[in-house]
């Protein structure tokens, strides 16, 4: 209904639609740019593929497009220009330690340049939020509000659900299989989640990897 109504108002003028169909996280999502087109009532309409990227360190671009297999099979892979050995760090621990690790990872962020984000499965965010104050780790949670101009700590927790548009110098995410299990989507959610990150991506999990990030 939103491509058709797009359609609609230009039906005699000219529009540029982009997107990233591997983050469409909805049931009602495109599965494909013909469908898309279709909709628009411009199924003719130039397709022009961006191969090229440079917001995200390839080192996380290539990790995370591993999930394009399983999410959006007919999506070719991105390629990044900007490349950093030290961009992806992937830490497993033992449950009971997950917590205080987190909190270790954040300090030691947090004591460094930039913008940081804990990306967490919806019901694991307040959890996360009282261990995080336990162990005097400022942080705020993000609710839906816009983050941009909001003063306090440079620690934001991040509810995945509200990940999607959002980007960060440095992202942690914890256990991607909870996000990945949470909806039908929720490898969609994990790609995004992943993909927040311009400069470094920490992946702390107790449960095992997703079998396509192992």
């Amino acid at each position: 209904m939103e491509c058709r109504a797009i359609g609609r108002r230009c039906s005699t003028g000219a529009a540029t639609v982009l997107g990233d169909l591997a983050q469409g996280t909805t049931p009602w999502a495109t599965a494909t740019w013909a469908d898309l087109l279709g909709h628009l009532g411009k199924p003719g309409a130039e397709l022009r593929v961006l191969r090229t990227g440079y917001r995200v360190p390839r080192q996380i671009l290539d990790y995370a497009s591993r999930l394009l297999l399983q999410i959006a099979p007919d999506l070719s892979p991105a390629s990044s220009l900007r490349e950093d050995p030290g961009a992806l760090d992937i830490i497993g621990v033992d449950a009971g330690r997950l917590a205080a690790r987190l909190a270790a990872v954040c300090a030691d962020v947090v004591a460094q340049a930039g913008s940081v984000a804990v990306i967490a499965v919806d019901q694991q965010v307040a959890e996360l939020s009282r261990s995080l104050a336990g162990q005097a780790v400022p942080h705020r949670v993000l609710d839906g509000a816009d983050p941009a101009g909001q003063t306090g700590p440079r620690l934001t927790l991040v509810p995945v659900t509200l990940a999607k548009g959002l980007e960060f110098d440095h992202v942690i995410v914890v256990e991607p299989a909870a996000i990945a299990r949470a909806e039908a989507r929720g490898l969609q959610r994990l790609y995004v989640a992943l993909t927040r990150a311009v400069s470094r991506l920490t992946i702390l999990h107790a449960e095992s990897l997703p079998a396509l990030l192992r």
